[in-house]
């Protein structure tokens, strides 16, 4: 193991920020642990039924302080988005421009900017597909299964409550998915977005509908600006604009300050997850508290960057973090399955505490505790049956051209590090030329 994290590691091309890989990894952790820490499916005779913790032990709030990390995975997703956007127009330009077909378009009278919106439109048009690919492929094997296992259920006389509770749980991670593909389609526009313009949205709907009684409906709009927020703001990353340690302070601090207000004297709820029972949430949809509460998140992400760049430098941490991004997206659908698949499996033992126990006390706490290397388990288990249906599309781009050359290394490696190396050199997200202006431009990661 050691050798083959030396390996991926030396293969790693040097300008590739891994900052980056190790922020996704560490948001996709902090929303792994805290739906496991916070969600609890209770026996209530023959019917499973979710609970809350937040919602008897209110002071547990600062739970979802610390792992709810959508923020922080929608920053490094516009960062990483707008960064391989601008990567693959600056390949295409530079084809363009080696086979003669700019020049020519230059020559000809008033057919530069149809030719020029073609060549975009059809950069846009592939970046977009694989990019969606990655997401939909994925989601396809979960709503597969979890079709299957319904109508197995309900045939199999389990009552519907059961059934509702276990799909609604095991389905819940599509809604993120579902906003982080508008975001990625509407990338080239949000690329040159100030983030204070969602903001100022998300203000200006969170005052209609609480402060002028408006209808509930419209904090439906928040779903999509709140989280442009963040989105925006890691094209604001790669803009440059966020390399100064000023600029994460000031997010820290002010999204900290701001987020207190609201919720000590703007009657916002202080669990930033929502919790049955409660008439507002903050998360569904994103109250204006959850949006500055995400940029005090972003703001301390930023300052981790240094940190970050030290610790991959040590290669068992680095392959490590390549893992678990090349596997992002089977670990965030499955993780509430594999909840639900341990809470399921132990139900003949009996009652058992912290799996199958109302969580209303402070002792489920701790029990709940000792059953996370359960949940990993069983996580590990859907990883390994449908983690293919994340690198399927990988596998087929490799005859694509924007495949950057450094990724040819990777072929001297063991199979078995193979699919680590394309993630540590880039194949899934392709790096533009060393010498290209874009890389030059937004630092190269």
């Amino acid at each position: 193991m050691a050798r083959t994290a030396a390996r991926i590691d030396a293969a790693t091309p040097p300008h590739r920020d891994r900052a980056v890989d190790a922020l996704r990894a560490l948001a996709i952790l902090g929303v792994v642990l805290g739906h496991w820490l916070v969600t609890a499916l209770v026996a209530d005779g023959d019917t499973l039924r979710a609970a809350s913790p937040l919602a008897s032990m209110p002071w547990l709030a600062p739970v979802s302080w610390t792992f709810q990390t959508l923020a922080v995975f929608f920053m490094v997703g516009g960062h990483v988005a707008t960064r391989s956007y601008a990567a693959v127009k600056e390949r295409a330009r530079e084809r363009a421009r080696g086979t003669g077909r700019a020049r020519e378009a230059g020559r000809a009278a008033g057919a530069g900017a149809d030719t020029g919106r073609e060549l975009s439109r059809g950069v846009y048009a592939g970046w977009l597909r694989a990019r969606l690919a990655r997401l939909f492929l994925p989601v396809a094997a979960l709503v597969g299964v979890w079709l299957t296992v319904a109508v197995c259920l309900l045939l199999g006389s389990a009552s519907f409550v059961t059934v509702r509770t276990l799909v609604k749980l095991a389905l819940s991670p599509l809604w993120f998915l579902l906003v982080f593909a508008l975001l990625t389609v509407a990338t080239p526009l949000l690329a040159r977005l100030n983030p204070l313009w969602p903001l100022v949205v998300v203000l200006h709907v969170d005052l209609v509908r609480f402060g002028l009684g408006g209808p509930a409906w419209l904090g439906w709009v928040n779903l999509a600006a709140g989280w442009a927020v963040p989105y925006t703001l890691g094209a604001a990353w790669t803009r440059g604009e966020l390399e100064r340690r000023r600029a994460g302070w000031i997010l820290l601090a002010g999204g900290a300050v701001v987020t207190a207000v609201l919720v000590r004297w703007g009657g916002y709820p202080a669990s930033m997850v929502g919790v049955p029972g409660e008439g507002v949430s903050n998360l569904n949809p994103p109250t204006l508290a959850a949006v500055t509460f995400g940029l005090a998140q972003c703001g301390a992400a930023l300052l981790l960057r240094g940190r970050l760049r030290r610790a991959m430098r040590r290669p068992r941490a680095w392959a490590a973090v390549a893992l678990l991004n090349l596997s992002a997206m089977t670990v965030f659908l499955w993780h509430q399955t594999a909840l639900m698949a341990t809470t399921a499996l132990a139900l003949p033992a009996g009652h058992l505490p912290g799996l199958h126990s109302r969580p209303d006390a402070l002792a489920w706490v701790p029990y709940r505790l000792l059953w996370l290397p359960a949940f990993v388990l069983a996580l590990a288990v859907c990883w390994a049956a449908f983690h293919g249906w994340e690198t399927r599309p990988g596998r087929r781009a490799r005859g694509g051209g924007a495949v950057n050359r450094t990724t040819r290394s990777v072929g001297e490696l063991p199979g078995r590090a193979r699919p680590l190396a394309r993630l540590a050199t880039g194949r899934k997200h392709p790096l533009p030329h060393p010498e290209s202006t874009t890389l030059k431009k937004v630092g190269g990661a």
